[in-house]
């Protein structure tokens, strides 16, 4: 009697398995801490209760960057836990497609930045001179523009008189502020003997001549020192992108053979039963 037999169809790998299943608890739980991150910064800004001042920013609110990549790594992260986990073909398949899509439009966008680079920064320095005009209208901007600035040791997209489009720096006659003439205290040249940041260090600074100009701020842009920056570590920033290209490939393909394992043992199983029946 063929009754007593039984077909023992392909394995999947359990080092597969619980290497995507270990791998994407911890993307899920980036993303849930990305996605918390994000809604307390909105509801610390009083956005939650009014939503429709989601608008009222002229410029970038970084906290977009925070609960989009968190939605995304949210989203990926769970369809790879439980389909790793569960070995649910549906959602091994929506984690391959998904991871696919990303990888299409992170070598889409790689390739159009090089292939119209001067697009690129014009892009940029419009992105830069628009955040600009609204530096005084959002904390979480103003952080960003400051570390930028800092970081790089810049001031303003391609010069300190970018500045001229913000309210409150501009020099015109009419201008009321303060800070008239100036720039943030991220644009001031650092002093390593000073403990404490002197936050008026920019003030009327633009009113002087360019040379005296470079004695207490940057006067290069963000633009061209980003360039830099990109020519100077082009080698890590290249090992970084293979590195994550690479890994993209792996967990977009380990799913496919997952799925392909299960419907294989699923059909010669089912073919193997269907000649016991048969008999």
């Amino acid at each position: 009697m063929m009754s007593g037999k039984h077909y023992k169809g392909h394995e999947v790998s359990c080092c597969i398995k619980y290497f995507i299943f270990g791998f994407n608890i911890i993307f899920w739980l980036l993303g849930v801490a990305f996605l918390g991150i994000g809604l307390w910064a909105w509801s610390e800004k009083g956005v939650l209760s009014n939503i429709s001042s989601i608008t009222d920013l002229g410029g970038f609110d970084p906290v977009w960057l925070f609960l989009v990549v968190g939605g995304v790594m949210f989203i990926l992260g769970f369809a790879g836990c439980i389909g790793a986990l569960r070995e649910n073909t549906f959602l091994l398949k929506f984690f391959s497609v998904f991871l696919g899509i990303i990888f299409f439009l992170e070598l889409t966008a790689g390739v159009l930045a090089f292939v119209f680079k001067d697009w690129i920064k014009d892009q940029l320095n419009f992105f830069i001179n628009n955040n600009i005009r609204a530096y005084r209208d959002d904390i979480d901007l103003q952080n960003l523009i400051d570390f930028t600035q800092e970081y790089w040791e810049c001031c303003g997209a391609f010069g300190a008189d970018d500045w001229n489009l913000n309210i409150y720096f501009n020099c015109t006659d009419s201008n009321p502020s303060r800070e008239k003439c100036g720039v943030p205290f991220s644009c001031c040249t650092k002093d390593p003997a000073e403990d404490v940041i002197n936050t008026q260090c920019g003030y009327d600074v633009r009113a002087k001549s360019s040379d005296e100009q470079r004695t207490y701020i940057h006067v290069k842009g963000c633009v061209p020192q980003f360039e830099k920056w990109l020519q100077d570590n082009l080698t890590v920033v290249a090992g970084i992108f293979i590195g994550i290209a690479l890994l993209q490939i792996f967990l977009k393909n380990a799913p496919l053979k997952i799925t392909f394992l299960m419907s294989s043992s699923f059909f010669r199983i089912w073919t193997f039963n269907s000649k016991i029946t048969s008999h």
